[in-house]
């Protein structure tokens, strides 16, 4: 089963997306905020896929958080979920972009994009 560290701090928005990961069969570790993010991945726990908002409250915002993540985790794919256009940034090639609002069917697709297989598959 492939982990997940889900990071937003809009609670309804982290519910509705912890659901969605769980039913398409992954484990999820969620975290309100960059800062708590960073306290699981400093206690050594392993993650897949780093599935992040961008701005949130704390010192440490998606782009950090993800770039401390890669150095931790090799091979550590991130999603970034904004409300935002992306920041401008360039991603690289493990690296994508949500855009807020989106569904389940939204996130599913970029799951599939990054490499990982569909629940049941």
């Amino acid at each position: 089963m492939n982990r997940v560290l889900l990071v937003e701090d809009e609670p309804l928005v982290r519910e509705l997306a912890f659901e969605d990961l769980t039913d398409a069969g992954w484990q999820v570790t969620a975290a309100r905020d960059g800062d708590e993010a960073l306290c699981f991945l400093k206690a050594g726990q392993g993650f897949d896929l780093l599935f992040t908002d961008i701005r949130m409250p704390g010192a440490t915002d998606g782009w950090e958080l993800a770039r401390r993540a890669k150095e931790m985790i090799a091979g550590l794919k991130v999603i970034y979920a904004s409300g935002l256009d992306g920041g401008g940034r360039k991603l690289e090639a493990e690296e994508r972009h949500l855009d807020k609002p989106y569904s389940a069917g939204d996130l599913n697709r970029v799951l599939a994009d990054l490499g990982f297989a569909a629940a049941g598959a």
